[in-house]
């Protein structure tokens, strides 16, 4: 059951927004320092533009390096844009390198140029070498704040390294070893090296069956394999094997969910980038990223009335074919669709990779050939009670089992093959399924009623 009681952050939201309003900033402070940094970013990111500013210079300092890492990115790009330079500069030299690197890609290179210049030495190499890698890829995914280990290093001093280090780190329950050439050797968890004895040698300790991401694997894969084991973090390392960084899960769980709201645009035909919000845009951008697939579908549906056109000798002798094309498109869309997001969802799990591709689509098949089955003599007795001539009602039977058959296995065949062509699945989405199978239900239909009802010439 779902409450109608606003949430934490939009009960401050509004209790900020009058405090604020009023000048009351003490108490402003007081309200947000107790709360979590998720919950005043999106409390801040729902004030008016005027006061958000306002609001953030409130926070303390270590406070708001974490508020700002957790707003939304035109909520931070509107802060950049309000703030003195200093402040800006602060904010964003404290931020976590992979954090700071998803700020910058959302920022006019201008801006990126500028704000690299003025990052002290350390920082700007560390961005500079994670914008070098390509977007949507472990190593722009990455964060270089983690605890390596050395192997001749004494589970004492491993202990002194991850006290002094642990503040500045992403995680302190991963550790990594590498060797004197700074690759990765194994992995050690915080447990083990605090229950070790002082005197025993990291390499003693340590797991060496590590399971690693290299640097150019896609962030779709990296949240996969850390999904697949379980892990807090991976570790990345270049083609060298040398230890670069780590992928932590939290910022696996915002590839997850952007991953999946791509798939979920593409299954409805829309057109979408990473850039901006889609529910921030203006109307312009949202009708042209829907236009491009409404255009397709609409030259496509011009072969459903080219082939009612061209059957007009059927239709004429016997109007009441005509009643039920709607359901027999209607029903072979419903199946090629529910096939198709099954088929999807499988790739992106990699279930069908484990079932096999071919076995995948003979099930659906098979599926769709039973489900059309039933429903051919469901809708045929229905017909015939009706009224309807007995061969309208076996025309109509015969053709919903072959249109249940035919878009169930389009649906599960053509994700398929955009899979083997290079091509996202999702983009095989449902209204393009839909749309193929009318055309073709249409013209199944049309003929098959012909030669059941057209006297032979």
């Amino acid at each position: 059951m779902t409450s109608n009681r606003p949430s934490v952050s939009e009960q401050v939201a509004q209790q900020l927004a009058v405090l604020l309003r009023d000048g009351s900033y003490d108490r402003a402070k007081h309200l947000l320092e107790p709360l979590q940094p998720v919950d005043i970013a999106e409390a801040i990111g729902t004030l008016p533009i005027a006061q958000q500013a306002l609001g953030f210079r409130l926070l303390p300092k270590d406070l708001a390096i974490e508020v700002y890492e957790d707003l939304e990115p035109l909520v931070q790009q509107t802060l950049l844009e309000t703030l003195r330079s200093n402040e800006v500069l602060e904010v964003v030299e404290q931020m976590a390198p992979d954090d700071r690197v998803r700020l910058f890609d959302e920022l006019p290179a201008k801006v990126v140029r500028r704000l690299l210049q003025q990052l002290s030495p350390e920082e700007r190499r560390v961005t500079a070498q994670l914008l070098g890698y390509a977007p949507g890829t472990a190593g722009r995914l990455m964060t270089t704040e983690f605890i390596a280990l050395k192997q001749q290093q004494t589970a004492a001093e491993a202990l002194n390294v991850v006290r002094r280090r642990a503040r500045e780190t992403e995680t302190v329950y991963a550790l990594y070893v590498t060797d004197g050439f700074s690759r990765l050797t194994g992995t050690l968890s915080l447990r083990e090296l605090v229950t070790a004895e002082p005197e025993l040698l990291v390499a003693e300790a340590m797991t060496r069956e590590v399971v690693s991401l290299t640097t150019e694997v896609d962030q779709e894969e990296a949240a996969r394999w850390i999904q697949r084991y379980d892990f807090l973090a991976l570790p990345v390392v270049d083609r060298e094997a040398r230890l670069v960084g780590i992928v932590t899960v939290d910022d696996v769980i915002d590839v997850i969910e952007q991953e999946a709201t791509e798939d979920l645009y593409a299954a409805g035909g829309i057109q979408t980038t990473d850039e901006d919000d889609y529910f921030q845009i203006n109307l312009l951008q949202v009708a042209r990223r829907r236009l491009v697939w409404l255009l397709v579908l609409l030259l496509a549906n011009v072969g459903t009335a080219s082939v009612i056109a061209a059957q007009g000798a059927v239709l004429s002798q016997y109007v009441s074919l005509a009643a039920f094309i709607p359901l027999l498109i209607g029903t072979g869309g419903n199946v090629g669709a529910q096939s198709s997001t099954v088929v999807i969802r499988g790739l992106s799990t990699r279930r069908i990779q484990a079932v096999g591709a071919w076995q995948s689509v003979l099930r659906e098949s098979a599926a769709g050939a039973l489900l059309g089955l039933l429903l051919s003599v469901i809708v045929g007795l229905v017909a015939w009670v009706l009224g309807y001539p007995q061969q309208v009602a076996m025309a109509v039977g015969g053709s919903l089992l072959a249109i249940a058959t035919m878009a169930a296995t389009a649906g599960s065949l053509l994700p398929l093959l955009f899979r083997r062509l290079g091509f996202d699945p999702a983009l095989m989405s449902a209204p393009f399924i839909t749309t193929v199978v009318d055309v073709a239900g249409v013209f199944v239909y049309l003929q098959l009623a012909s030669r059941l009802l057209l006297p032979v010439a």
